[in-house]
């Protein structure tokens, strides 16, 4: 059980299922792993009004991901903590390679 069961292939991308935290003081993507969810966890600075924090939670992605904006979505959850968000044209490994990397950075 790990990153893995929260990441998983579509046809043309991969679905990534995330809790977010708006309004934080900081921004941490990803900021850690909810085991019991199965959910990568998000702190966004933006508060969630008016789409501001999934905006900065598409614009993120698309940067850690180094992908366009136009290539990340949120399939569902838009207003709620709990989204699921694709990535197109990326593979549910590299995905999770990305991830692992980053976390291993904020923690070593």
């Amino acid at each position: 059980m790990g990153l893995s069961d929260a990441i998983r292939d579509v046809h043309d991308g991969a679905v990534i299922d995330v809790e977010v935290t708006a309004g934080a003081k900081t921004i941490a993507v990803p900021s850690g792993y909810n085991q019991w969810r199965r959910r990568i966890e998000v702190r966004l600075s933006e508060r969630a009004e008016k789409g501001r924090a999934n905006q900065q939670l598409i614009s993120s992605f698309a940067s850690l991901f180094n992908v366009s904006s136009g290539d990340v979505s949120i399939l569902s959850g838009a207003l709620d903590s709990r989204k699921s968000v694709k990535v197109t044209g990326m593979g549910a490994q590299e995905i999770h390679s990305i991830l692992t990397k980053r976390m291993a950075e904020k923690n070593g």
